[in-house]
């Protein structure tokens, strides 16, 4: 049986997405993950979103975009939402994991905004085709474009104002 993962495809109006840099790889991903026993999609989705990025939304400002088959032992319900372009240095993952040397370490370690044209290059092989092929970004933001952005809230601490730009890759 495959396992669900849920998340949230969050798009900008200069035809852009909220990438995630997966900690310790070399890809980026959505906010995404797994459901936990008496979650639905959509709460899973919302609760993955917060604590891999910190960005907190209403049921109401998604749309569901549905299931997807994803990989051999996993398939994807995932939603869709419209926001004005912010600084990524505003996200923040809480969600950690112990590496092979038992540290802690953030799930995401990075967040930026990228250009659908970018996606298959950033994101590993079956989310940049699902990304690039069986989502047609363009055509999904123009459908988001006839209804107001949303307006996330930002969980947890934040950098000081006057934080350098935004946060681009990882850390080395």
């Amino acid at each position: 049986m495959k396992r669900l993962s849920c998340g949230i495809v969050i798009l900008n109006s200069a035809a852009e997405l909220l990438l995630c840099h997966a900690t310790g790889t070399f890809h980026w991903d959505i906010p995404k993950g797994g459901t936990q026993p008496g979650e639905t999609p959509l709460d899973t989705a919302l609760r993955e979103t917060r604590e891999e990025c910190g960005l907190v939304f209403a049921a109401a400002d998604l749309v569901d975009l549905g299931g997807f088959s994803y990989r051999p032992v996993k398939a994807l319900h995932l939603f869709a939402t419209r926001v004005e372009r912010f600084d990524t240095l505003l996200c923040r993952c809480t969600s950690h994991y112990a590496d092979g040397w038992g540290r802690m370490r953030p799930e995401m370690d990075g967040f930026e905004w990228t250009a659908f044209a970018r996606i298959p290059r950033r994101c590993a092989r079956h989310m940049g085709e699902l990304l690039s092929r069986r989502i047609a970004l363009p055509a999904l933001l123009q459908q988001l474009q006839s209804q107001p952005a949303s307006q996330p809230g930002f969980a947890g601490p934040q950098h000081s104002p006057g934080a350098p730009g935004e946060a681009g890759a990882a850390p080395n």
